[in-house]
């Protein structure tokens, strides 16, 4: 495990924007984009947004820059970074340098890892991560997805569990203990997260819902925030797992798998795998 002082915010994907005409309170005091804004210091932080996984990282960029403006963040930034060129620029690494937060946008994570992976980029932010308490890294989605080091890179839902369906790849290795997925609920990924911890039982799987996200602090314990749930998968122990005796395309099976359900203001300790339910009126850590 990676010992962290700065925050890492994985998002589901679909988190609240504040895109109605009448910007909500829920929106301004218990959204997810204003926890980023609190973990990073407030209104005045510098946040720079990457759009790097979209395929329309113009319109993506201005959507955040939309929704952080709605929460009086003024001190915006937006970097492509769409070559491992860009990754490695003096101006781009000296704009890391001074952020306070991250925002990586959704998309497709093999866009992150495949530009940005093992750059310079990359090192100042495990750097940053590791040394500075007042940083912090979001991602929606994709920007979620990244942060983990066996990272889900595609697999059908509807096809789930045949050996072979879920496609692995290396990602940013920002929280080594847990394999992201997202959109969980919404698009039914119960037996994709399921196949990666087939293959990767040692560590565990979270699955996001939309709207819902993590605070992972110290990369010791995360704290739930949003308005859906997390789903939680512990393969430590599993007692049947066929997966490694099973040719391409054959169906899998798994026993004792245990699942948690988790929602808003419930916090989970990664190191020893307890669950601790905050009293109502605490405040988020």
């Amino acid at each position: 495990m990676i010992q962290y002082k700065g925050t890492l915010i994985p998002i589901g994907g679909n988190e609240d924007k504040g895109i109605e005409e009448e910007i909500g309170s829920e929106f301004i005091d218990e959204g997810i984009l204003a926890h980023v804004v609190q973990a990073a210091g407030g209104k005045d932080a510098s946040i720079v947004i990457f759009p790097t996984a979209s395929s329309i990282p113009d319109e993506v960029a201005q959507n955040y820059l939309d929704a952080f403006g709605k929460l009086d963040c003024q001190n915006l930034k937006v970097l492509k970074v769409q070559s491992r060129t860009e990754a490695e620029q003096a101006e781009t690494l000296a704009i890391v340098k001074q952020a306070d937060c991250l925002m990586f946008s959704g998309g497709d994570q093999s866009k992150i890892t495949k530009y940005i992976g093992q750059t310079l980029l990359h090192h100042l932010m495990i750097d940053r991560l590791k040394n500075d308490a007042g940083f912090v890294v979001a991602g929606t989605s994709a920007g979620a997805m990244m942060m983990s080091q066996e990272m889900i890179a595609g697999g059908s839902a509807t096809d789930a569990l045949i050996k072979g369906n879920v496609l692995m790849r290396q990602g940013m290795g920002f929280v080594p203990d847990l394999i992201i997925d997202s959109h969980f609920v919404k698009r039914g990924r119960f037996g994709r997260l399921a196949e990666a911890l087939a293959i990767f039982p040692h560590l565990m799987g979270i699955g996001l819902a939309e709207d819902t996200g993590l605070i992972i602090k110290e990369g010791k314990y995360f704290q739930v925030i949003g308005s859906g749930m997390v789903i939680l998968f512990d393969a430590s122990k599993l007692s049947h797992n066929n997966q490694k005796l099973l040719k391409q395309g054959s169906s899998m099976s798994l026993s004792n798998l245990t699942t948690h359900i988790l929602v808003n203001g419930d916090r989970f300790n990664i190191e020893n795998k307890s669950i601790e339910v905050l009293p109502i009126h605490e405040k988020y850590i």
